[in-house]
């Protein structure tokens, strides 16, 4: 008995498309050649997306999975596996889509609800299977629906909560639901529309002001606010323009409030009735006519001397009847001057400030634009001196310069001159900087700076600062006299010379040991200078090098020479005849030895008189 699997198919009927609730059949064919006609039987197994679905045995080719009522959960990608004998055949996937979902039932907790609380909904589709999306609709008379998103992973259900707004009289909602399938999504139809009644707790405010929405400034403006609950408890009333919150009041069904008319009263109105999460807002626009323009203060001069004469004139356009004030500005409060239109002070500095004029008809205050005036005390000769202190600078360094005025108003403009050349203008109060970067050797003077404010009295110059440019120490270099060798007893020159540099030069004369060991030290107006050491010793011998600095705090070291002590000339011829002394007396022992042992006749054999 042999045979064999030429192939196994699986195909849909009617289609591999199938609408919700139809019936539908998974059929499944194994194609077998065998050598005799015998009997086989066949394992059908069948699989959804992977998950065993249906399974069967048959002598038969044709295995049929029924399903008599297609859901929108029996979609996806079907297989089915042929086992016969030790052979185990699949076929290629097949994907049915049932279309169309089950229509969702929507429920809520509540008929009869009122403004401010919580509506919970339920929308379920039965039959589907998760993941799905629902999708909740709240629908208003005469809007567009609100519409509210939730997936669900793990449900064929989902709930939401809907907060019922001030306004809302009677509200409907429905539900629908979505599934992704390999075309895209499909929607479902949408749900039943469940009807809920909303009852209203108060109602919304009226807002009326009398005699009528028009003023004119200095008129009383009237305002009401009232609404109509049905339990007062709670109840609050709250009368406001933009943000500023006028008067309230609670557990009462209406409000008043009152005020003198201004043009700064224009504007829009709100009353608002708040009980627990409701709030109720009405709105009113008021119009106030201006009575008279804003007063004008004019100045003789806005800028003066002290002690020069200043007016001060308030005036208002087209009118002439009014209670006029001048007041001076100041941080602590405005400071009455005179209650005229008028006011003639001679000034001084302490007069600088903003001054304002106030006019008053019939109640009504308008103050006008502040006027500066600004009063000029004449600046003082500045001196200019060296930040630092001292009128000198380093050739190559920065130079800062300090010009300053005891005396004057500020702001004061301080101008710095290098010779006649201007170098910069800065205004400040008392005082200006100005630093040099271009510092050359002939830089030797011709600073000075001028000082000037507002004051007629013009510019005041300083004096001439002349500063000194310090050339630092280059090229310091030791020499000597004898050079090298230097007899005991002799005395030596050192001479140390740089090849630049400003005076005076300090000079340091150093011995090399096993710490720096100075020798001599010295001030110069010179470019060089010699030390002399008198009477050399052998312990003299070593190296030596000088140091050289100026005012330029710049230390310049020489090159290192070597010494050499050694033994005069004398000295050697003293040491030659010692020595030859000590050679003769030496020789004359031994001799006066060997002949007294030769006497004696007892002379060592290997004895040699050297």
């Amino acid at each position: 008995q042999v045979f064999t699997f030429n192939g196994v198919k699986i195909k849909v009927e009617p289609s591999d498309k199938v609408k919700n609730g139809a019936p539908m059949s998974i059929i499944c064919h194994a194609d077998i050649s065998k050598n005799t006609d015998f009997h086989l039987k066949h394992n059908f197994t069948f699989f959804k997306d992977g998950k065993l679905v249906f399974m069967t045995i048959s002598d038969k080719e044709d295995a049929w999975y029924e399903i008599p009522v297609a859901k929108s959960a029996d979609t996806g990608d079907y297989e089915c596996r042929v086992k016969a004998g030790d052979k185990l055949v699949i076929s290629k996937p097949i994907y049915v889509w049932v279309a169309g979902m089950t229509k969702p039932i929507l429920t809520a907790d509540k008929k009869e609800v009122s403004e401010g609380e919580i509506v919970k909904l339920r929308c379920e589709l039965p039959e589907e299977v998760p993941p799905l999306e629902f999708f909740f609709r709240k629908i208003k008379t005469n809007s567009e629906p609100i519409e509210k998103r939730v997936p669900e992973q793990n449900q064929n259900f989902s709930e939401m909560e809907y907060y019922v707004e001030a306004g809302d009289n009677i509200l409907q909602f429905d539900c629908f639901g979505k599934r992704q399938v390999k075309s895209g999504w499909e929607s479902s139809q949408h749900s039943n529309k469940t009807l809920v009644t909303v009852k209203e707790p108060f109602r919304k405010p009226t807002l009326i002001t009398t005699p009528s929405n028009n003023f004119t400034e200095g008129d009383i403006i009237e305002f009401e606010c009232s609404t109509v609950a049905a339990e007062m408890r709670g109840i609050e009333i709250i009368f406001q323009k933009n943000r500023t919150i006028l008067n309230s009041v609670r557990d009462k069904k209406f409000l008043k409030y009152s005020t003198l008319a201004t043009q700064e009263d224009s504007g829009e109105y709100l009353c608002k009735v708040e009980q627990g999460a409701v709030s109720k807002t009405t709105k009113l626009n008021v119009f106030v006519s201006e009575l008279f323009p804003k007063p004008t203060l004019s100045a003789s001069m806005t800028q003066l001397d002290e002690n020069k004469d200043l007016i001060l004139n308030c005036s208002i356009n087209g009118l002439r009847r009014a209670n006029f004030s001048i007041l001076r500005k100041s941080s602590s409060g405005d400071i009455l001057l005179k209650k005229s239109r008028i006011l003639a002070i001679k000034v001084n500095v302490n007069d600088t400030g903003s001054y304002t004029c106030k006019a008053e008809v019939k109640g009504i205050v308008k103050e006008s634009k502040p006027v500066r005036i600004s009063v000029y005390a004449p600046v003082s000769k500045p001196t200019l001196s060296v930040v630092n202190g001292s009128p000198e600078v380093v050739l190559g360094k920065p130079l800062q310069l300090i010009c300053h005025s005891v005396m004057g108003t500020p702001p004061i403009t301080f101008t710095f001159y290098k010779g006649d050349e201007i170098k910069k203008n800065v205004t400040n109060d008392t005082y200006a900087t100005f630093l040099d970067e271009d510092i050359e050797l002939n830089d030797n003077g011709g600073y000075k700076c001028d000082a000037r404010n507002n004051h007629s009295s013009g510019v005041k110059t300083s004096n001439i600062l002349n500063v000194t440019v310090i050339v630092p120490i280059r090229g310091a270099s030791l020499g000597s006299v004898p050079n090298g060798e230097v007899e005991v007893g002799s005395d030596t020159a050192f001479l140390c010379s740089v090849t630049e540099g400003s005076w005076p030069i300090d000079f340091k004369f150093f011995k090399k040991t096993d710490h720096e060991v100075l020798l001599h030290e010295v001030r110069e107006y010179s470019d060089r200078t010699i030390w002399r050491k008198k009477t050399m010793k052998r312990k003299d011998t070593g190296t030596y090098y000088c140091m050289a600095s100026n005012r330029a705090s710049v230390d310049v070291r020489s090159h290192p020479i070597t010494i050499s002590v050694i033994l005069a000339a004398w000295q050697k011829g003293v040491i030659a005849a010692f020595v030859l002394t000590a050679m003769a007396g030496a020789g004359a022992v031994a001799l006066w030895w060997f002949l007294r042992k030769k006497k004696k006749g007892n002379v060592p054999p290997l004895f040699v008189l050297g």
